[in-house]
């Protein structure tokens, strides 16, 4: 039995960071109602981050909202809102990130929907919160990413800010949400009463950014510094970054530099015996070391380095991660479906409960699959 079997999702929100939320929450066993428009549903279902495309909906929808069901709903139909307002009453969780505002107009805000359901934990994504300058600003993870500094750290010295190549900030938030709300479900299990969690997108990926920020509030409010030469990260000294060799690339993370010197047999490395240089001539040293590592092959460095029991990796691709035995015992691919014949592979839950891996078959629903079934179950008609 998965731990939150038993548990009513009501997932009310679109594109990435709240499906993403209620994702989880079905992963670990919660059953999770799509409610969506009867036209168009969740506009996720036509953002394509390739051209690929499953029964007529985006593979990342099908991604992002497997195991699922999907009830439709107008919620500007009076009829619609009495059988989504019944739902309600029936739910455990209500989950929604649209703009501040948007719930309270359609009348599901959370004080109307505590009045409805007193033990219902209702989650909410903003982009900005839900006061200030910035509350109607479009919350997307670019401009997230952009506005909160995070695009600073990436990237070498002399290359313009450059962004995470993935939704970072969204699926930072979704995770954020579930935590608070599987908190407020725990305080419920003591109090009876629900309560409301809400995130947004800034303070998130704001967290995710707790580690250096915290340098900079302690340190004179100095800006990151990335380094010129293979930059990894902007608050960590030399050997810190990735490599080429003769045949791919290597990964070095901290360690002494005269020890690699040693052991490469790179004699100029031998002269950093200051640990202190290995920052303030960071670049210096790393150029030595990008000169050294391209005389050889990854396989050959590694050889050498990790029975020393040197911080070092391989440097894989998608199909070399793929391909290592490594990768394949984590069992970590897994087929969902919609129907007999519209089937994709994609990841599971990387959360293992009791030494149990968590997998669901269910494929992401077509709009309103279920709605039929949930209404005469629920009895909304």
């Amino acid at each position: 039995m998965k731990p939150l079997e038993g548990l009513v999702v009501l997932d009310f929100s679109i594109f990435l960071s709240g499906p993403s939320a209620a994702l989880r929450l079905a992963d670990l066993g919660a059953r999770v109602i799509k409610v969506e428009r009867p036209d168009f549903g969740d506009l996720c279902r036509q953002l394509y981050i390739s051209e690929l495309e499953l029964d007529g909906d985006s593979t990342l929808f099908h991604s992002i909202n497997r195991n699922k069901e999907s009830f439709a709903a107008n919620l500007k139909n009076p009829v619609d809102m009495e059988r989504v307002k019944a739902l309600i009453m029936e739910a455990d969780v209500l989950i929604q990130n649209f703009r501040p505002g948007v719930m309270e107009r359609l009348g599901l805000g959370f004080e109307t929907v505590h009045e409805l359901n007193p033990r219902l934990v209702y989650g909410e994504i903003s982009g900005y919160g839900n006061e200030g300058p910035w509350v109607k600003k479009p919350g997307q993870d670019l401009l997230l990413q952009s506005m909160t500094g995070l695009v600073y750290l990436n990237g070498d010295a002399d290359r313009p800010p450059t962004p995470f190549g993935l939704a970072v900030v969204d699926l930072y938030a979704g995770a954020h949400l579930v935590q608070g709300i599987l908190a407020c479900l725990v305080r419920r299990g003591i109090s009876d009463t629900g309560g409301l969690v809400q995130v947004s997108l800034m303070e998130s990926i704001l967290d995710f950014q707790f580690e250096v920020l915290t340098t900079y509030l302690n340190d004179g409010r100095q800006l990151p510094q990335r380094s010129a030469i293979n930059n990894a990260h902007a608050y960590l000294s030399a050997p810190y970054g990735i490599y080429e060799t003769a045949d791919g690339y290597l990964a070095l993370a901290m360690g002494s530099i005269p020890v690699l010197g040693d052991l490469l047999d790179c004699s100029p490395l031998t002269e950093f015996s200051d640990p202190e240089t290995w920052f303030t001539r960071r670049d210096e040293i790393k150029q030595i070391l990008a000169d050294h590592l391209t005389s050889q092959s990854t396989q050959y460095w590694l050889d050498i380095l990790e029975p020393r029991d040197i911080w070092c990796a391989d440097v894989l691709d998608w199909n070399r991660l793929f391909a290592h035995e490594g990768f394949q015992v984590l069992e970590m691919v897994q087929e969902v479906a919609r129907d007999e014949n519209v089937k994709m592979q994609t990841l599971r839950c990387p959360i293992r409960i009791d030494g149990e891996r968590l997998f669901s078959s269910r494929g992401a629903p077509r709009i309103g699959q279920q709605t039929e079934e949930i209404m005469a179950e629920f009895k909304l008609d």
